[in-house]
């Protein structure tokens, strides 16, 4: 299973490489040749672009991408963190009997295509945040090869996407019991372990799920009016420039959530992942409502 799962590791990182050849043979450069240049003109020559004169959305767009944006932006991977990490200080991670009963709650197929939503999806974070904050890690290569990974990631993110989209939407939506679930905040506050109201998903994971489906379609199509701005009206890219960098944000924050919970606020859970199955003391707990037999 072990030597699956790298294959599976290896051939993400391979279709995202070809799709950066592909993405910088278009605009005509070579990964090769990135080293040339100063370290800011890159970063430089690109915000220039997009915010050009200051009529339209210029100005705004100046403002916030100059002064709002890498702050916010900052925040979100400083505050978040550290909140989580108090989390875990005080309260602790959950943990459950890994050694009974288990119940095969994610089927391989299921396993496979989160793993590649997963992987690409994380790489589209790390270089969007780069290219946020490319002024201050040096511009030039770096954020060109960021630039690069981040269109590849986001055209492999697409399928795994469209997939989770068809095969999890029944169970994604929502439902009443998901307002129980946020008002106890999934029971994670209390170091007690009582039966939490959720389906197969939580209200959290319904958030998030929506949010990276729906909203990925949204930064998908601004990233792409974005990339290929030199046939589109530049007020326009301005503007779409704002909303995939607000949207982005929210996405961001909810990424981090989604990563801790899953991660490390469950003890055991990256072994579930891999496996597929969960404790039923966990399902029992945490998924109280979902009908497994």
């Amino acid at each position: 299973m072990q030597k699956f799962f790298r294959c599976v590791f290896l051939l993400t990182g391979l279709l995202v490489a070809g799709v950066v050849v592909i993405v910088s043979a278009r605009e005509g450069q070579v990964l090769a040749g990135l080293s040339t240049g100063s370290s800011a003109d890159y970063y430089q020559t690109l915000i220039g672009t997009i915010t050009g004169n200051w009529q339209g959305y210029g100005e705004l767009f100046t403002t916030l991408q100059g002064q709002w944006f890498w702050k916010i932006f900052l925040v979100i991977i400083t505050a978040i963190p550290g909140v989580f990490l108090l989390h875990y200080l005080v309260i602790g991670a959950m943990h459950f009997d890994h050694e009974g009963e288990q119940i095969l709650f994610f089927p391989l197929f299921t396993r496979i295509v989160h793993f590649f939503a997963a992987v690409s999806f994380s790489l589209l974070a790390i270089t969007g945040l780069s290219m946020v904050l490319g002024a201050y890690l040096g511009g030039g290569a770096l954020i060109r090869t960021a630039r690069y990974v981040h269109i590849g990631a986001a055209l492999v993110f697409v399928l795994p996407a469209l997939v989770m989209l068809t095969m999890w939407f029944k169970d994604m939506l929502p439902r009443l019991h998901d307002i129980a679930w946020i008002c106890m905040l999934g029971g994670y506050l209390s170091k007690k372990k009582k039966p939490v109201p959720a389906g197969k998903f939580n209200a959290g994971q319904k958030m998030y799920f929506w949010l990276a489906t729906v909203g990925g379609v949204v930064m998908a199509y601004t990233g792409y009016i974005i990339w290929g701005m030199g046939t589109t009206a530049l007020d326009t890219v301005r503007l779409y420039a704002i909303i995939h960098n607000g949207l982005g944000m929210a996405i961001l924050a909810f990424y981090l959530a989604h990563v801790y919970m899953s991660v490390f606020a469950v003890a055991g859970s990256l072994h579930s992942m891999k496996t597929g199955y969960k404790p039923k003391e966990e399902v029992d707990i945490l998924h109280s409502l979902y009908k497994y037999q």
